[in-house]
């Protein structure tokens, strides 16, 4: 983008309808776009304690915060060790340093290297990855009786990649134009349906001057998106949606406060009746469905701050506590059902951790928990996701389809 006929994004100049419960808004500015992720991936640690009160560690560093606590310095951005006891079935892909990577058995390798990457879902078909890639679009604004100034604004774009890293495509743009100039909408974790056919993802498009940043469905066929008429907490909005195995529901977060506090639950939405219904009331995030659709895993926050629970998708109730120490988040379910892997925090260092679930459903009992790395020093605010090819699962409704080519 160039030309005089669209200003700069600042703060005065932006519509003010929607807010971005993340604070993972990309901001028109005159820095660097790598600087401008830096400060993402800040402001995603950061915002975990909106839900919390403080950050998901359990004390602050011994050393009187002078940095990472001895012993607890992550990996250089483009390396990640991987635990030599662990082997992982199938592949996880997360995010280090706005880059995905992908862990697969005792293996891991970078699929994207620009650093402007985050938010990655696989595709039912194991042969996409979704996410959130950040662009820049430099232009130039003069005021009147003045010379044009040359500025970088960054915006949020829908992209697609294939596993080995090749294909890259644009699914869904966040910068849109009006008589007022060009701006971006933003957009928020893409989760694409079982049949391949609807993206998920929250935002405050069409027209953010009268939207706040909430679920909206995008037919990948069409390139139209649906706006389902949810109840929300103005101007807080959605995240975090999560399709049922089968395509028929979406669990997806309404953002709350109790006071000063954040009071965020997890909603039911019914694809086909249009009906809501709450899953759980204030202080739970992020869900993720078993594979049979019969449980839901999930973030709890509590005074002691973020803990993994396995929840009963029929009414909520809790069935299992995955973990206890408070620095625990972003669940996400084995393909086959029998695992649950998640990011946890140790000093100022973030992992991968995976624990195994011993017995039978719902009568589980928790497993030993296996780092899956090893000072990863991944990006917080970028929960992980599991693709396992040939896993036994549910027949979704409609049945699977190969994913349909988007907007270029």
């Amino acid at each position: 983008m160039s030309g005089a006929s669209a200003g700069p994004r600042t703060p005065g100049a932006r519509p003010t309808g929607g807010f971005d419960p993340y604070g993972l808004r990309p901001r028109g500015s005159m820095v660097a776009p790598l600087l401008s992720l830096v400060g993402l991936i800040v402001i995603a640690i950061v915002t975990l304690s909106l839900f919390n009160g403080h950050l998901p560690t359990a004390a602050a560093p011994a050393n009187g915060g002078q940095g990472p606590v001895a012993g607890r310095t992550p990996t250089p951005s483009n390396v990640i060790d991987v635990n030599p006891h662990a082997d992982v079935p199938g592949s996880i892909v997360y995010v280090k340093a706005g880059n995905l990577w992908i862990q697969s058995g005792k293996s891991t390798r970078m699929i994207t290297n620009a650093g402007t990457d985050t938010m990655p879902s696989w595709s039912p078909d194991g042969k996409w990855i979704y996410f959130i890639e950040t662009r820049p679009s430099v232009g130039t604004y003069a005021l009147p009786g003045e010379l044009p100034s040359r500025y970088t604004e960054n915006y949020p774009v829908v992209t697609r990649i294939h596993p080995d890293g090749t294909g890259r495509q644009t699914v869904k743009s966040g910068l849109f134009k009006n008589t007022r100039g060009t701006w971006f909408s933003w957009i928020r974790q893409p989760v694409l349906s079982p049949d391949g056919r609807t993206l998920a993802f929250c935002s405050d498009g069409p027209d953010p001057s009268n939207s706040d940043v909430v679920l909206q469905l995008y037919d990948l066929q069409t390139r139209k998106s649906t706006i389902p008429r949810l109840p929300e907490n103005p101007p807080l909005g959605h995240q975090d949606p999560a399709w049922s195995p089968d395509g028929r529901q979406l669990l997806y977060v309404k953002n709350g406060r109790e006071g000063a506090r954040g009071a965020p639950s997890i909603m039911r939405y019914d694809v086909r009746t249009k009906r809501v219904t709450a899953l759980t009331g204030p202080g739970y995030t992020s869900p993720a469905w078993s594979p049979d659709g019969s449980y839901v895993v999930v973030t709890k926050t509590g005074t002691l701050g973020t803990d993994i629970v396995i929840l009963d998708s029929r009414n909520g109730n809790e069935l299992l506590r995955v973990t206890d120490d408070g620095r625990s988040w972003s669940p996400v379910w084995s393909p086959k059902g029998d695992a649950i892997s998640y990011l946890h925090i140790n000093g100022q260092v973030v992992d991968l951790l995976y624990v195994g679930l011993r017995g039978t459903a719902p009568r589980w009992t928790r497993g030993d928990i296996i780092p899956l790395t090893d000072l990863g020093g991944l990006d917080p605010g970028s929960r992980p996701s599991w693709y396992l090819a040939g896993a036994q699962q549910p027949a979704p409704s409609p049945s699977t389809a190969a994913s349909p080519s988007p907007s270029q």
